[in-house]
């Protein structure tokens, strides 16, 4: 279809909307995609903006597949060992391609966490290399990247030459199905091309169970196990049943069920209904607040941050301070920049002192984009500690010192293209990666 819209030219809705529908077959292009720009608005029907959106999609998705190419060659060049040459250094390429270091790059140009960034190039490049079909498909603009994505996924158990077959059951179908129907076909056919093997599999991710803590909004977080199916059904089962013991008091089913499950967890006694009161049997547990002293005493009802969380209300802070058999340790903040300040030692490990000060401080890793908690991390030393004369600089002082997760602190201290500096004032570090490019990731401040 070859269409020319001049922008002084008054389109009518009608004929606006028969061209964007005629658009929806056609494959995205640079001419496509700006006949849709020209298009879109309040020239459309409400029939037409619905045509517009998909429109929009495909060449999203378009855009999308060439996007995977470029990743695909990042990798590539990072595999070949390239980057060290660019930061004019030999290196080894096996440990080169153990760092990935092209993954904490991308991490820091696309504002995404390592491990999310580590996960794109991976996609990509299996993309590109095992599933061309389905890459071509992508950038056809007739199915999603979350499709795409989802293929080389679910399709990673499987040996090249099966998963090859199960994408060329899926191609013919993936057009016509949303990403939650993709995914479910998937797993349908993988069992069906390797039953074996998917015997096997979840006998090894057994092994794998474990329970999972996410932040939410407001104060709020998702608690969970990952479990076998038949075991998360028989838990939910169980939290029905006590749930069915609390009174008619206006919570709501759902409400009902989450303090059932948390009655069950931290309530060992099962006393139920009462979900606020410390009962005999509770769990023991070990709650970390960093709160501002004004905050703490109500003077001002700023934000407090929980540890493996981040902020939290005022009045939760409260809560948990004044809560029976809470322990307080004093941290000291700069009034001016609202960092956390501490003590000068200079001996190569920190203090305990010192270390909690810094991971405090500091909340996760220092790499830009990494969201590692930072007591999960190691404490480094960004300007190295000096062992033979430890007052000439490297100090183990809080402005010397940053979490860093292991990945990368290895990173820091062996790849020889990525430095790191630290303005003490200020407490942001500021990352030069192997290409020249700078990231800058700041500490959280408590007074804002």
């Amino acid at each position: 279809m070859a269409v020319v819209v001049e922008s002084e030219v008054d389109v009518s809705s009608a004929v606006a909307d028969e061209w964007i529908a005629e658009l929806r077959s056609c494959a995205p292009s640079v001419e496509t995609l700006g006949l849709l720009v020209e298009l879109a608005g309040e020239r459309l029907s409400a029939r037409g903006r619905i045509d517009a959106l998909a429109v929009f999609e495909r060449h999203l998705a378009w855009l999308q597949g060439m996007q995977v190419e470029v990743l695909a060659a990042i990798g590539e060049y990072a595999d070949s060992g390239a980057d060290a040459a660019v930061a004019g250094e030999a290196f080894d390429a096996r440990l080169l391609r153990e760092w990935d270091a092209a993954s904490d790059e991308v991490a820091c140009a696309l504002r995404l966490a390592s491990g999310t960034a580590s996960r794109r190039l991976d996609v990509a490049q299996q993309l590109c290399a095992r599933y061309p079909a389905t890459l071509e498909l992508l950038k056809r603009g007739e199915i999603s990247y979350l499709q795409a994505e989802a293929v080389t996924e679910l399709c990673a158990v499987l040996e090249p030459e099966t998963a090859g077959q199960v994408e060329t059951v899926m191609v013919v179908k993936i057009p016509e199905l949303a990403v939650g129907q993709t995914r479910a076909l998937l797993r349908r056919q993988i069992h069906k091309a390797d039953p074996d093997g998917a015997e096997r599999r979840h006998r090894r991710r057994k092994a794998d169970r474990e329970t999972v803590f996410y932040p939410r909004e407001d104060g709020m977080a998702l608690f969970g196990a990952v479990l076998p199916a038949e075991q998360a059904a028989e838990m939910g089962q169980a939290v029905d049943a006590h749930a069915a013991t609390f009174d008619n008091d206006g919570r709501t089913l759902a409400q009902k069920r989450a303090d059932a499950l948390y009655d069950l967890v931290v309530n060992r006694s099962g006393v139920a209904g009462d979900c606020g009161s410390p009962v005999r049997g509770r769990a023991a547990a070990v709650v970390q607040v960093t709160v501002p002293l004004d905050v703490l005493v109500g003077a001002e009802d700023g934000p407090a941050e929980l540890k493996g969380y981040g902020p939290i209300t005022a009045g939760q802070a409260r809560e948990i301070a004044f809560a029976p058999g809470t322990i307080w340790r004093r941290l000291i903040t700069d009034p001016g920049s609202g960092l956390l300040v501490k003590v000068d030692p200079t001996t190569y490990r920190p203090t305990a002192d010192v270390e909690r000060q810094v991971i405090a401080r500091d909340q996760y890793c220092a790499f830009p984009s990494c969201r590692m908690p930072a007591h999960r991390c190691d404490v480094d030393h960004v300007r190295p500690f000096d062992h033979e004369r430890p007052e000439a600089g490297g100090l183990s002082v809080p402005e010397n010192l940053q979490p860093l997760c292991r990945r990368h602190h290895r990173l820091k201290t062996h790849h020889p293209g990525w430095r790191v500096t630290r303005d003490p004032h200020t407490g942001i570090a500021s990352w030069t990666s192997p290409t020249g490019h700078t990231y800058r990731n700041a500490p959280p401040v408590y007074r804002e």
